[in-house]
C-alpha cells in the first residue's frame, strides 16, 4: 500500500509517500481501505519527533482518524462486516491506504456524508465530548468559551454546545473567523489580535471553558469563570505553566482539569466511542452538527496540509483524500 511517511523529524517536506505492508489485523480489529484521513495538530507534532505514538502503532506513519470500507474482520469482531463504511479513531497509521482499528473505536459513517466529511469527526468529536460534556461537565444554559474557535476542535465544540443548549463564546484570530464562528451558533466571538478576550467577556461570567492555549491564558481563564465554573485543558501551545491562587480557587470551587486521548487505553476509548454515538450521533441525523472542512488534499499533497495546519490560515478540518 501507499502511506505518508515521516523520514525524518523536522518541517513538512519531510512526509514523504512510500510503499508499505498493508497492516494485519488482529484479533477484535477490522481492516479499514481507508477513503480520506483527518489532518490534526498532533500529527504536525508527531511529525517534528514531539509526540510519540504509543506501543504497537507505526511511529512514522501519521493519522489519527479515517474513514473508509472495512476490508477484513479479526477474530472475535462482532458489529462490523466487510463492505461497512464506518470512520474511526487511531493510534496513529491513518494517513495510508489501509489502517487498522479496534472494533469499539469504530462508527458507522452519517447518513449522507461522505468520506472526506466523515473523515474529520472521530478525533475531534471524541476529544470534545469527553472534554467540553464528561470532564467539564457543561449543561444547559450555562455560558461555554472555546479558544481557537476556527479550528476543527473550536467549531466542533461551537455546534456541539449549542446544540446541547448552552450560550457560546469564542477567540479567533481574524474578522473572516469570528463571523464564521458566529455563523455556527456563538453569540460573540473575539478576535484576539484587536481584543483582550477577558476584558470582553468580564461581564459574562462563564461556567465551562476549553483551552488549548495555555500560557498568559491561563490566570485570564481563571478570572473569567464563575462560582464553580471549570477550565479544562487540552493543549497548552503558549506553554504549560501559569500562576493561580489556591485561596481563590477553593473560594469560587472552581475545577482545572484536563487531558490527553492517544494514550488512553482501548477500553476508554471504545467507552468514549459508545457515549459519542448516543448522544452525538442523533444531533447529526437531526442536522445540528454539520462537516466543516477547509480543504482536502491528495494523500501526495501531506506536506501542503501540514503547511497550512502550522499557518492556522483554515477555519474549520483539513482532510486528505485517499484515492
Amino acid at each position: 500500500m501507499k502511506a505518508v511517511v515521516i523520514t525524518a523529524p523536522g518541517a513538512p517536506g519531510v512526509l514523504q509517500v512510500q510503499e508499505r505492508p498493508v497492516p494485519e489485523v488482529g484479533p477484535g480489529q477490522v481492516l479499514i481501505r481507508v477513503g480520506a484521513a483527518g489532518v490534526n495538530r498532533p500529527d504536525v507534532a508527531q511529525r517534528k519527533g514531539k509526540y510519540p505514538p504509543p506501543p504497537g502503532v507505526p511511529a512514522d506513519i501519521p493519522g489519527l482518524e479515517v474513514a473508509g470500507v472495512v476490508e477484513a474482520c479479526g477474530e472475535g469482531t462482532v458489529r462490523w462486516r466487510p463492505g461497512d463504511r464506518v470512520c474511526a479513531l487511531l493510534g496513529g497509521g491513518g494517513y495510508a491506504e489501509y489502517a487498522v482499528a479496534d472494533e469499539g473505536h469504530c462508527l458507522p459513517v452519517p447518513e449522507g456524508w461522505s468520506l472526506e466529511e466523515a473523515a474529520s469527526l472521530p478525533e475531534t468529536v471524541f476529544t470534545v465530548w469527553h472534554n467540553v460534556f464528561q470532564r467539564g461537565g457543561l449543561k444547559p444554559n450555562e455560558d461555554f468559551l472555546v479558544h481557537g474557535g476556527s479550528s476543527g476542535i473550536g467549531i466542533t465544540a461551537i455546534q456541539l454546545a449549542v446544540a446541547w443548549g448552552a450560550r457560546v463564546f469564542a477567540t479567533a484570530g481574524t474578522e473572516d473567523k469570528c463571523l464564521a464562528c458566529e455563523a455556527l451558533g456563538a453569540n460573540k466571538c473575539i478576535n484576539y489580535r484587536l481584543f483582550d478576550f477577558e476584558e470582553s467577556l468580564s461581564k459574562v461570567g462563564l461556567d465551562v471553558i476549553l483551552d488549548m492555549v495555555g500560557g498568559d491564558y491561563i490566570p485570564k481563564n481563571i478570572r473569567l469563570l464563575r462560582m464553580d465554573g471549570r477550565l479544562v485543558f487540552i493543549n497548552a501551545m503558549h506553554g504549560g505553566r501559569g500562576e493561580f491562587d489556591a485561596l481563590d480557587l477553593m473560594r469560587r470551587r472552581l475545577t482545572l482539569t484536563g487531558s490527553t486521548l492517544r494514550p488512553r487505553s482501548a477500553a476508554f476509548k471504545a467507552a468514549l466511542a459508545a457515549d459519542v454515538e448516543q448522544h452525538v450521533w442523533p444531533l447529526i441525523a437531526a442536522g445540528k452538527f454539520k462537516p466543516v472542512l477547509y480543504r482536502v488534499f491528495g494523500l501526495a499533497d501531506a506536506a501542503a496540509a501540514h503547511a497550512v495546519m502550522e499557518s492556522s490560515e483554515h477555519t474549520g478540518k483539513l482532510v486528505l483524500k485517499v484515492e
